[in-house]
């Protein structure tokens, strides 16, 4: 890959990355942004699909090398397997970005247990788990990039979703933590905080003009993000230019948590 795709402080040529919940939405745009940067991937999904296979593909067509990792992150051990598949085929992990995570919209006196630990355990459990995992053998090797996904719901929380806001904002105190304990070992843990952003999870809902008016109508911006306005943020935070910023959040979401 010639370096004029990506100055040499954007080079991520030599390093592993695992973005989890890759094989679409921002997940699949960080992750391809990554490759085009010159990094392996492992493209994470909850299971085998077309979704997968294809993004796969896409990542390797850039020319590093690219594998699809298996886990369904509501299940007990399914970081350490997501972990050790991803050893298995690259050897080693150098960037660990934390973006899978699940919501389940409806009146907050209706949340069952079952869907507050489903929420939690996805989104929170099993990122803290992938650090655990990962941040010994970065620390061992002087270099290291975790960024977790946050929402722009940890500043305006959805009247829907109050569990999936809690667990994006513990997730963010996750980041202050760790990033203070890892600093010293060339570690950087940072998060960033999309807004409405035009994926999968939100197309049905924003299919509706009505709806779409007034999602707009709270964002300053004045337009709905799409994956790839994420990945300047998150490029930036991977990369050597990136190396002096470390436990902040930093929300792209065109002005709505203002």
């Amino acid at each position: 890959m010639s370096m004029m795709t990506h100055p040499k402080l954007f080079d991520l040529s030599g390093r592993t990355a695992l973005v989890t919940g890759s094989s679409r939405g921002i997940g699949r745009a960080v992750a391809l942004a990554l490759a085009n940067a010159g990094a392996n991937v492992a493209i994470h999904a909850s299971g085998m699909a077309a979704a997968l296979e294809q993004t796969v593909a896409q990542a390797a067509a850039l020319g590093v090398r690219a594998a699809g990792v298996v886990a369904d992150l509501s299940e007990e051990n399914a970081a350490r397997s997501l972990y050790g598949q991803t050893l298995e085929t690259f050897g080693k992990l150098d960037i660990l970005i934390c973006n899978a995570s699940i919501q389940i919209p409806e009146p907050w006196l209706e949340t069952t247990a079952e869907h507050f630990a489903k929420q939690i355990r996805v989104n929170l459990q099993s990122t803290f788990e992938l650090m655990q995992l990962a941040a010994p053998a970065m620390a061992g090797r002087g270099w290291g990039r975790i960024v977790t996904v946050g929402s722009v719901q940890e500043a305006r929380p959805h009247p829907q979703m109050p569990v999936y806001a809690a667990t994006k904002c513990a997730q963010t105190s996750l980041v202050h933590s760790l990033a203070g304990q890892l600093a010293g070992q060339g570690i950087t843990v940072n998060n960033i905080a999309p807004g409405v952003i035009n994926t999968d999870r939100n197309s049905d809902r924003l299919a509706d003009e009505a709806y779409r008016q007034i999602v707009v109508g709270k964002i300053p911006a004045g337009r709905i993000g799409s994956p790839d306005d994420c990945v300047g943020a998150t490029l930036l935070l991977c990369s050597e230019a990136g190396s002096y910023i470390t436990g902040q959040n930093i929300y792209v979401d065109g002005g709505m948590s203002l």
